[in-house]
């Protein structure tokens, strides 16, 4: 039972994944002849190529006869609103960011070899959104309505071995839109076709704890689901090794097993780990469980889960300690968009945002507000983020209320068996500012109660907990007197952090944190609206209360969906853009959450042209850069923003002074100066020493395009992308942040670009265009590998400049 005091020591591990032999898809007159080894191990293909597309609702097109030669060839993952115009006019648009949605249909056409007959063959899709209907041959395999969990289907008794075979699914957005966000719409993430032994491990079929972590030895225990699909009675053996970083073997241990029935049975093992090394935030550590099932002697199953080894600890007092040490969360709100991918992004664009927030001193994420890529989830493992993982956002009373009663349980334990073994989730949420909250009839309670009860029952080694929003009355906040919040393992606040020390003093007992913050103000108690425009930030809220364990910015990232109103598509106020570029607001959380000495400069200007954003989520408006020729011999409001002692403002090598930042708010010292075209710097000073310097360059007209790739070389697999940032720059290469201008892409080779964006959310030219106006100067161009190694050439060019070039190479 989880007490008011959290002790959990789970070990877990990401998303289970398959070693063995690969499947090779071959293409052959529009069909996939899949060719699998003679091997007895498992296999699992990515199934991704290959699909064709069609926009619109066909009645015969799940039928194999049906002729789709005219339909869109597309690789998954695919979301096809992104590449839609958007629609101004769109009945509630603002929550899709004005893109449609629609009906659309994906077939693929594949062979299966005779000699696999007997073989137990799925097709599982990591995300489908939504509403999705899945056909083998014309056979209905079933319906799911979420989009935002996995799901499989068994193929088995539908193939025709030596033949075609053909795949259909229908999606249905026609609803759109159907989350608070951009949702996207279509398969919008990884397909993969499984093939096994009548004998095997099912999809998601290990669990993994450990319920004793010392120094000296971490004690692993291991149940193993091993499913009998259709063989007689058999005598076999479950072998499990538990491998290190270096694939050195650490533990092991065997199980005889006899098989008497077809079904599932759970077989319970127990490893020791002797001298752990623990999996955190600051040294990610994945060790490795290689489950082998065999059968006279022979292997017939082999099932790989990466393992970390951590405990943590929730104290209503001291907060959250991570392997016995204090921390605090420094977390953001992530959605699950990507900028021009749209809901449909690459492994490596994840990988990408994630290492720009690691780098920034972000070490927390809450997966705002349903469950992320089985991908995404690797990459916190191995990066090393803490996680909330969060089922749903709102239950019977927003767009999920459809589905609520007949579906809660299905998509909760889907969530739960998939996600339950990652070293990085800390905390499962079951809902957000749901209606129900204050509901005084004792419904919200009972629901509460229901979904953690089951999270309990089903992974007891994590807290539960939902984000209250502090509704329309702040002083009321019916949720404290319902008994809802009593009902939770831990309450989520969001935007309620001038009640913690009133909530402490009267729940003693309670565990809470920010799961919702606004980025810059802070308010105060009173009556309506209760909160002014104090800059006082939200951080020191949880640096001086050490039962608040951490704080979740709304939001880290810009995304699509919940607009202010057209034409802006989205949220403009994360830290960071669409494309990632970070935002001079990002200064502040980076100064108290980032070690290395840091300074930055901005300029404080209004009536800069940019999207605002709503009400206390907003910034004051802040350029990051010295052009402005209005202001010639005008006293100007600019701010430095610094984790040091001093810091000393230079125009031109002119000082403007030295001030202490201890004297100010927010590590923030607002500075009034002459503007002068030339050179601004601030330098920062610990001890009366340089810490760290920045500056600013007025810069000259347009002269020409910089190229700038994340990676010079990329893996030829189809799916691998580099981000070429874009930047126009004058004849001395300072960028021109002042005079955006149109850049076109031109890709040819091995490679094709998938989008072009600028991180402006009002720009509404479509992402799959080759040609976008930049956005303080700069851009970003997505450029995706083929699957054939060779050279990618791309070329940049823009009015009155030379051809830009940069070369990409596909291995």
């Amino acid at each position: 039972m989880i007490m008011n005091l959290l002790v959990l020591k789970p070990c877990c591990f990401c998303r289970k994944k398959i070693s063995g032999l690969i499947i090779l898809i071959l293409f052959l007159m529009g069909s996939s002849p899949v060719c699998f080894s003679n091997d007895n191990v498992r296999t699992k293909e990515n199934f991704d190529f290959g699909w064709k597309f069609h926009l619109g609702d066909i009645k015969e097109a799940a039928s194999t006869n049906y002729n789709d030669a005219q339909w869109e060839e597309v690789q998954l993952p695919h979301d096809w609103s992104i590449g839609l115009v958007t629609d101004s006019t769109m009945h509630r648009g603002g929550s899709m960011g004005f893109f449609p949605g629609g009906i659309g249909w994906y077939r693929k056409t594949f062979e299966v070899p005779e000699a696999y007959k007997g073989q137990k063959i799925s097709i599982l899709f990591d995300g489908v959104y939504h509403q999705s209907d899945v056909y083998i041959n014309g056979k209905h395999l079933g319906f799911y309505p979420y989009g935002y969990i996995g799901f499989e289907y068994d193929l088995t008794p539908y193939l025709k071995y030596g033949k075609e075979n053909t795949i259909a699914v229908r999606v249905d957005h026609s609803n759109c839109p159907t989350s608070r966000w951009y949702s996207g719409s279509g398969i919008y993430r990884h397909v993969w076709l499984n093939v096994a032994q009548p004998i095997h491990i099912p999809t998601w079929g290990t669990y993994v704890t450990t319920p004793v972590v010392t120094k000296e030895s971490a004690e692993v225990k291991l149940v193993t689901t091993i499913e009998n699909y259709s063989s007689p009675r058999k005598k076999i053996s479950l072998e499990s090794i538990i491998e290190d970083a270096g694939g050195k073997q650490v533990a092991t241990t065997v199980s005889e097993i006899s098989i008497t029935k077809k079904g599932k049975n759970d077989i319970s093992q127990s490893l020791t780990v002797k001298s752990p090394v623990l999996w955190s935030v600051d040294q990610p550590y994945l060790y490795r469980i290689k489950s082998l099932i065999k059968a006279d002697g022979q292997v017939i199953d082999q099932y790989e889960t990466p393992l970390g080894i951590r405990y943590f600890e929730y104290d209503p007092d001291k907060g959250f300690s991570l392997n016995g040490v204090p921390m605090k969360m420094k977390g953001m709100n992530v959605h699950h968009d990507a900028g021009s991918f749209g809901a449909a992004v690459p492994d490596r664009s994840y990988e990408r945002r994630l290492q720009i927030l690691k780098e920034y001193g972000c070490n927390a994420i809450r997966c705002s507000h349903n469950p992320p890529s089985p991908e995404f989830l690797d990459l916190c493992d191995q990066l090393g983020f803490l996680v909330i993982d969060e089922s749903f956002d709102k239950w019977k009373s927003g767009y999920y209320g459809e589905y609520f009663d007949k579906w809660w349980q299905k998509d909760l334990d889907a969530m739960l068996r998939r996600d339950r073994n990652h070293p990085s989730i800390i905390m499962w949420s079951v809902g957000n500012e749901v209606g129900e909250q204050g509901d005084n009839t004792g419904v919200g309670v009972a629901r509460a109660k229901m979904l953690q009860d089951y999270v309990h029952k089903t992974e007891p080694t994590r807290p539960v907990m939902v984000a209250i929003a502090p509704g329309s009355n702040m002083l009321e906040r019916t949720y404290n007197k319902s008994g809802f919040t009593e009902a939770l393992d831990i309450v989520g606040y969001n935007y309620q952090e001038p009640w913690y020390v009133t909530d402490k003093e009267q729940f003693p007992n309670r565990i809470m944190f920010g799961s919702e913050v606004y980025p810059y103000y802070r308010g105060r108690e009173g009556k309506a609206i209760v909160r002014d425009y104090s800059p006082k930030n939200p951080w020191y809220d949880v640096v001086k209360n050490d039962f608040i364990f951490g704080q979740f910015l709304w939001t880290g990232i810009d995304y699509f969906g919940e607009s202010s109103g057209w034409p802006s598509k989205g949220w403009p106020t994360g830290l960071f853009d669409i494309c990632m570029f970070e935002k001079p607001s990002a200064s502040f959380h980076r100064s108290v959450w980032n070690d290395q000495p840091m300074v930055s400069i901005a300029v404080v200007d209004q009536s800069l042209d940019i999207d605002p954003g709503k009400d206390h989520w907003a910034w004051p408006y802040l350029a990051s850069h010295w052009n402005f020729p209005q202001y010639k011999g005008h006293i100007i409001l600019i701010q430095t923003v610094s984790n040091c002692q001093e810091v000393e403002v230079k125009i031109n090598g002119n000082s403007m002074g030295k001030r202490k930042v201890a004297d100010y708010d927010n590590n923030t010292i607002p500075w009034h100066v002459p503007y002068a075209a030339g050179t601004i710097e601030a330098i920062s000073y610990n001890n009366g020493n340089e810490a760290a310097r920045h500056e600013l360059k007025t810069s000259g007209a347009p002269h020409r395009i910089v190229l700038s790739p994340d990676r010079s070389s990329v893996k030829a697999d189809g799916q691998d992308v580099s981000h070429i940032t874009v930047t126009i720059v004058d004849k001395e290469g300072i960028p021109v942040p002042n005079q955006d201008i149109p850049i076109t892409i031109k890709v040819t080779g091995n490679g094709k670009l998938i989008g072009l964006d600028s991180g402006d959310l009002r720009n509404n030219t479509p992402y799959k265009t080759a040609t976008r106006t930049t956005y303080f100067g700069k851009a970003l161009a997505l450029i995706q590998a083929s699957r054939t190694p060779g050279e990618i050439t791309v070329e940049a060019t823009g009015k009155d400049m030379p051809i830009s070039t940069t070369v990409i190479f596909c291995k």
